[in-house]
């Protein structure tokens, strides 16, 4: 099966699970895969009783109720990947946009090759990119201890940091507080990065940004959606 037809199928499937298990998908579902990474970027998804608790101001229980969902459906989707189209997914990370009733999620590619990510778009711009991350990262956490950045599609650029977490939060992992930890992280860097110079950097408009964490080895991933 070819990488568009792969992709098509995928979008179905997605659509169709999270329609499901949430009573409403997503109005579209665009699935991208590019070397060792694939994005899935929804749409128009926001379950009725979900926009109830939105219109209340009550974001973090439609947070910790999608959390505990998407525990449940990631394996389901890893399998899917892996009996359908041969892709070993082995991460698989995940953000919302509520207001705007999106969402992206975040493959990473089992792969014996270290040079998949060679194949991926360069782009121009790419330090002054890093750089602001770095700005950024300081204000939240902490200077990442490195930075990789890779332009996905004309339209996703997926920005990895390693080694962000400070100390205390650290132990807040350790004591159990991993959910409410990463909801307080993302409101803050959400709001960092609504405010930081990537549209200026990369000359478009920037529709969305996500953003996620995979605590046990001290990594996060960024999804900026573009408007060239």
């Amino acid at each position: 099966m070819d990488k568009r037809s792969i992709q098509s199928e995928m979008s179905s499937y997605i659509g169709k699970l999270l329609r499901d298990h949430f009573g409403k998908g997503p109005s579209s579902v665009f699935v991208s895969i590019e070397g060792k990474f694939l994005t899935i970027y929804l749409k128009d998804f926001l379950a009725p009783m979900e926009r109830v608790l939105v219109g209340q101001k009550n974001d973090k229980k439609v947070e910790e109720t999608r959390d505990l969902m998407m525990r449940e459906l990631i394996p389901d989707i890893k399998a899917t990947f892996r009996a359908s189209a041969g892709i070993y997914v082995d991460n698989l990370y995940y953000d919302w946009s509520l207001s705007r009733q999106t969402g992206v999620l975040i493959g990473v590619i089992t792969t014996d090759n270290p040079e998949d990510d060679d194949g991926l778009k360069s782009y121009e711009h790419k330090d002054a990119v890093h750089e602001e991350v770095e700005i950024l990262s300081r204000k939240a956490e902490k200077t990442p201890a490195s930075i990789r950045s890779f332009l996905l599609n004309d339209r996703t650029l997926l920005i990895e940091r390693n080694g962000i977490l400070v100390a205390i939060e650290k132990e807040m992992i350790n004591a159990g507080y991993e959910q409410p930890l990463k909801i307080s992280k993302r409101r803050l860097e959400k709001r960092l990065l609504n405010h930081a110079s990537f549209e200026t950097i990369l000359g478009a408009s920037v529709e969305d940004v996500f953003v996620d964490w995979d605590f046990s080895k001290d990594r996060s991933y960024m999804v900026l959606i573009l408007k060239p």
